[in-house]
């Protein structure tokens, strides 16, 4: 080939790639290496150059909208994109299109494209992770969940999707399920991660499992010092433990960094309460209903405080709050007949009074079913099988049903909100005891026959409570506590039902007390016991209020911040005639009150010695 061919065939070819590089696919090919080089201009001119050519080129329209992605014109990607795939509706671009809309925030748009990624490429990991991101974000937080664990059993190291799944079952209260997801992400390259550690002693914390937590917590911190929800977990275990003055700083720490920080400002309150500094702990839930009115937290709180200082009239309102404190873990009732509050007569009508609380609750509160049948009412009782027996024979009583017998009513109404519906002041508790029926005559005298000769003053003792109970670390104390009484001449029995392996050894020792309480097998037979007894001695538990309610007397033994119904500052309960309490001085400090028991206890039984000396001398 001479020199005028070759320049005839170099000029030729040099024509036919200048012609090549002027197809749309092409300059699309060149505007992706560019993009893969961060060429961005050049890549951005070459897609303009291919939709000169082509406007509807859906690579090119596709590019422009990654383009516009990087560049954070998210709403421009999102034309760029829906544009291409009305040309092509291939999976890129509708994982772009799904990936714009969910980063603009238009999440049902964005799960709408997800789906329709999901019919070219149903096992794609990725794609059903960013599903349970945008459900979690919509707050549909169990489909998120589902959403991530498919993600999870496709690609079960998938990034981001076990902390996706942990946070959404968070969300739901499973925590137990969340730690689990949490835990899988602790490896050597992970386990100093403060996030991971965070939520891992979060989940704990709403599990109650404080002593874990805490070195989660610390850990968390020492790699995060700024970690406000570490430093409101840190308070909480410190509350936990009652030392509520060394959690005020910590959820101090917590406000400076967040100042609507919600959650610490409840608990900070929480622990201004349990120091009796009423008034401030006022003002902070005030600054937390300034931020959120319907706080369900706050709301109960604030009620709680109000009947704790004697206004019954703010607290019993604010105790509808109840039902949407997750912590209190209580379950609403629903039913399409109407509920009745005291806002209308119910004379001639079927009313369905249930139970909604603990078992105290119960018993205190079913006082006011005479009430109820004095206007006129036909009453149906539900209530928890183990107080059904006792509270069956109540006057006013038509039926008494198990929780899951439901009959046919006309209006129903919670137990724990008839003082609402009566409009119960300090005034006016309904206070005549007992207002439970006497145990049958054959029941008292199987136990007075399994308790011997009455020889000496007969005292029950029941030192501690359900330890599910939120505030069972307060109110409940160490059998061993008691041992400073347990010599001063009395035959002590066992009320005590559940003994804690902590109290075992103790109780099977030479403790002086009588334990047969393999015999109670329901609150009949506990009441029978209790009316051959002279004295019950208990702290807040379901016993104190059935002995209250049966009219025998009863020493109840409180924490310094007691539950609402003991009130503050007095001996005597308006609830129980025949009650005495014996408060702490301080927060959790039995040892006085213990002491102040024994010096009264030792007079009670001089008093019984001298009646009993007085009796036989007649």
């Amino acid at each position: 080939m001479n020199r005028r061919q070759r320049r005839a065939a170099a000029s030729k070819s040099g024509s036919l790639a200048d012609a090549r590089l002027r197809m749309p696919a092409a300059l699309s090919e060149l505007a992706t290496r560019h993009l893969e080089s961060r060429r961005l201009i050049e890549a951005e001119n070459c897609c303009r150059q291919a939709l000169a050519i082509d406007a509807g080129h859906a690579d090119a329209l596709n590019l422009m909208g990654v383009l516009s992605a990087l560049a954070h014109q998210n709403d421009h990607a999102v034309e760029w994109f829906a544009h291409a795939i009305r040309q092509a509706p291939k999976l890129d671009y509708l994982k772009n299109l799904a990936a714009a809309l969910h980063r603009v925030g238009r999440l049902e748009e964005a799960l709408k494209a997800y789906d329709k990624a999901l019919m070219f490429a149903p096992e794609d990991a990725e794609i059903w992770m960013n599903i349970g991101n945008a459900l979690a974000q919509v707050g549909r937080h169990d489909e998120a969940s589902l959403g991530f664990e498919h993600a999870l059993s496709l690609n079960p190291r998938l990034p981001g999707a076990s902390m996706g799944r942990g946070r959404a079952l968070f969300k739901l209260a499973r925590y137990e399920e969340a730690l689990a997801c949490f835990n899988d992400l602790v490896s050597e390259s992970e386990a100093d991660d403060a996030d991971i550690a965070h939520m891992r002693s979060t989940c704990m914390m709403h599990m109650r499992r404080f002593d874990e937590a805490l070195p989660l917590v610390e850990r968390a911190l020492a790699l995060n010092p700024g970690n406000a929800g570490a430093l409101n977990n840190l308070g909480a275990i410190y509350q936990s433990r009652g030392h509520h003055e060394a959690a005020l700083p910590c959820f101090d720490q917590a406000l400076a960094l967040r100042p609507d920080f919600i959650h610490a400002m409840n608990n900070k309150a929480s622990s201004l309460t349990q120091l009796h500094q009423f008034d401030s702990a006022f003002a902070i839930y005030d600054r937390v209903a300034a931020l959120d009115s319907d706080n369900a937290t706050m709301r109960w709180n604030t009620a709680m405080m109000h009947l704790l200082l004697g206004d019954f009239e703010k607290g019993w309102i604010g105790r509808a709050a109840r039902w949407k404190v997750r912590s209190l873990a209580l379950t609403g009732r629903s039913f399409t007949q109407p509920a009745w509050l005291g806002d209308g007569p119910i004379e001639g009508k079927t009313i369905l009074v249930y139970s909604d609380e603990g078992l105290g609750d119960t018993i205190q509160y079913a006082r006011y079913v005479p009430l109820l049948a004095a206007q006129g009412a036909r009453v149906i009782l539900q209530v928890e099988s183990a107080v059904r027996p006792l509270l069956a024979g109540i006057p006013g009583v038509s039926q008494c049903l198990s929780t899951t017998e439901l009959p046919e009513f006309d209006l129903h109404c919670a137990l724990s909100d008839l003082p609402l519906a009566f409009g119960t002041r300090l005034a006016t508790i309904p206070a005549d005891v007992p207002y439970l029926c006497a145990p049958a005559a054959a029941q008292v005298r199987v136990w007075e026959d399994r308790l011997g000769p009455h020889d000496r003053l007969r005292v029950g003792l029941v030192w501690s409570g359900n330890p599910a109970h939120q505030n069972d670390h307060n109110r409940s104390m160490a059998l061993q506590m008691l041992a400073p009484i347990l010599d001063c001449g009395a035959q002590f029995v066992s009320l005590q039902k559940g003994v804690r392996d902590r109290d075992r050894p103790f109780l099977a020792g030479p403790s002086n007390i009588v334990d047969l309480t393999k015999h109670l097998t329901d609150f009949t037979e506990t009441a029978a016991l209790v009316s051959c007894l002279d004295l019950v001695i208990s702290v807040d538990t379901s016993v104190a209020h059935l002995v209250g309610a049966l009219g025998r007397p009863v020493w109840i033994l409180l924490p310094f911040t007691p539950d609402f119904r003991w009130l503050l500052d007095r001996d005597d309960s308006p609830w129980y005639p025949t009650a005495r309490l014996f408060r702490q001085s301080k927060s959790r400090e039995w040892l006085s009150v213990i002491e102040h028991v024994r010096t009264n206890l030792q007079e009670a039984i001089a008093r019984w010695s001298l009646r009993e000396e007085a009796a036989r001398a007649d």
